[in-house]
């Protein structure tokens, strides 16, 4: 039987663009009456373990993704220089049927230990650092989702897993060909999006769940679908972004410019998917 876990926040990934829309989604279902800030349990991958780190921590989401942009205004980033043709190729070796998940996870680690990227690793890990209102773990629970480069497995990192807050972050945003994945104890992770952009399925045990997908309008919905089926029948509520979003996205979810509209369009999106996100998270408590 799954641990009682109360209300979860489910974050996924997508780049710069869902760390900015996910953000701006929490802070304005905030200023409508629902306050995500207070869950019992997030779950964060790729760039959902950013604004899960950001939640958890109590930082001011706005000002935080405004100091972000502003020094992305001034210095260079680490996401400067991507080809999303090569990002998506890569991710294609995922969805072949003939391969098993974890060997698909595998084969796309092995692209990603042997491309050389244009970010470096020591840079990438400062520039984590630097965004993170704190690099000690939360009390509150936090699960990071990454995977190992090497052989596939899927880990999640949490404050018992005794590995530095910045370096679990650092691996689960490591989207390969981008970001070089991480070291952490002789081993090297990345992107937690690479066994599933929400893995939702971790809040199990949750009396309501609230998912953000920042990529639905670009993968297929069975995996979430079936996450979702694997929680029990607890009230759920799924969002990704609507087409006003989609049109800010484009084409590359890296884009350093997309800090504050990408923000900007989960604040507009709030007022609409507010009393959806209300009747789980409100009637749980």
């Amino acid at each position: 039987m799954a641990e009682k876990v109360g209300r979860a926040l489910v974050l996924g990934g997508g780049g710069i663009a869902g760390i900015a829309w996910e953000a701006g989604l929490i802070a304005g279902l905030q200023a409508a009456g629902t306050d995500l800030t207070t869950a019992d349990l997030f779950v964060g991958t790729s760039a959902g373990s950013v604004v899960s780190t950001f939640l958890s921590q109590g930082a001011d989401l706005e000002e935080t993704i405004e100091g972000i942009a502003a020094d992305s205004d001034t210095a260079p980033t680490q996401a400067e220089e991507v080809d999303m043709n090569t990002v998506m190729e890569t991710f294609a070796v995922l969805f072949d049927p003939s391969l098993d998940p974890q060997e698909a996870r595998a084969r796309v680690g092995r692209i990603a230990l042997e491309t050389r990227t244009a970010a470096n690793a020591p840079a990438r890990l400062t520039e984590i650092g630097r965004r993170l209102p704190s690099h000690e773990w939360p009390d509150r629970r936090l699960l990071i989702t990454a995977v190992d480069a090497a052989d596939g497995a899927f880990v999640i990192w949490e404050k018992s897993s005794g590995v530095p807050l910045p370096l679990a972050v650092a691996s689960s945003c490591a989207v390969p060909t981008v970001f070089p994945p991480v070291e952490i104890g002789g081993r090297h992770y990345m992107d937690g999006g690479i066994r599933a952009t929400t893995n939702a399925d971790l809040a199990r045990g949750a009396t309501a769940v609230v998912v953000f997908d920042p990529l639905a309008h670009l993968l297929p919905r069975t995996t979430l679908k079936r996450e979702i089926a694997e929680l029990g029948g607890v009230p759920v509520v799924a969002i990704g972004p609507d087409q006003a979003t989609v049109e800010v996205f484009g084409v590359n979810v890296m884009n350093p410019a997309l800090w504050r509209p990408a923000f900007r369009a989960g604040q507009a999106q709030a007022e609409s998917v507010a009393p959806r996100v209300a009747e789980v998270w409100e009637t749980s408590r």
